[in-house]
């Protein structure tokens, strides 16, 4: 069986010069892989008092999904401005060259709902920290993030001390 790194594809130079970026999809393709990721995810948080799942827009939507369904709790999406059609909370936040912004329902949590946000990848952690900063504006506690792969040498990681963080699989570089 194949460990869950060689599953995952490689694409130089992407978007940019200079970037390896890390996709998914191939893992996602194998029913061992995804398999694995879910149940790797669903052993680390079984005992964990979730009652949401926050998945980041779009590959976190795939994870949110998932571990959900196994953990017996609710989901709710963290998605790029204007997406979502009902009344939202927004956040701004910066990125390195400009800003960004991620919105949520604003009833999509209850006050005190513990919330696990989930995405594919930390990087610089810039995304993750503007959805936990927002799930706790709405009432929610984040009790963890919780990653396919992590890229370590972007410090991620740092942006949300304040948190648990798990991930699966890491990668030097960029």
């Amino acid at each position: 069986m194949p460990d869950l790194k060689s599953l995952v594809r490689t694409i130089p130079d992407f978007p940019k010069p200079g970037i390896q970026f890390r996709d998914i999809t191939t893992l996602l393709e194998d029913p061992w892989g995804f398999k694995r990721i879910v149940d790797s995810f669903v052993s680390h948080y079984r005992y964990a008092p979730i009652h949401k799942v926050v998945g980041i827009e779009a590959r976190g939507f795939v994870m949110a999904g998932a571990l959900a369904h196994h953990l017996n709790c609710g989901v709710v999406l963290a998605r790029k401005k204007g997406k979502l059609p009902h009344d939202v909370e927004r956040l701004e936040y910066a990125l390195e060259y400009g800003v960004d912004t991620i919105e949520m329902h604003k009833t999509c949590l209850k006050p005190g709902e513990n919330c696990l946000v989930v995405d594919d990848l930390l990087a610089t952690g810039g995304t993750c920290a503007a959805t936990c900063q927002l799930t706790e504006r709405l009432g929610g506690v984040v009790i963890g993030c919780a990653f396919i792969i992590e890229l370590p040498e972007l410090g991620g990681r740092s942006k949300l001390s304040q948190y648990d963080v798990h991930s699966l699989i890491s990668f030097d570089g960029h």
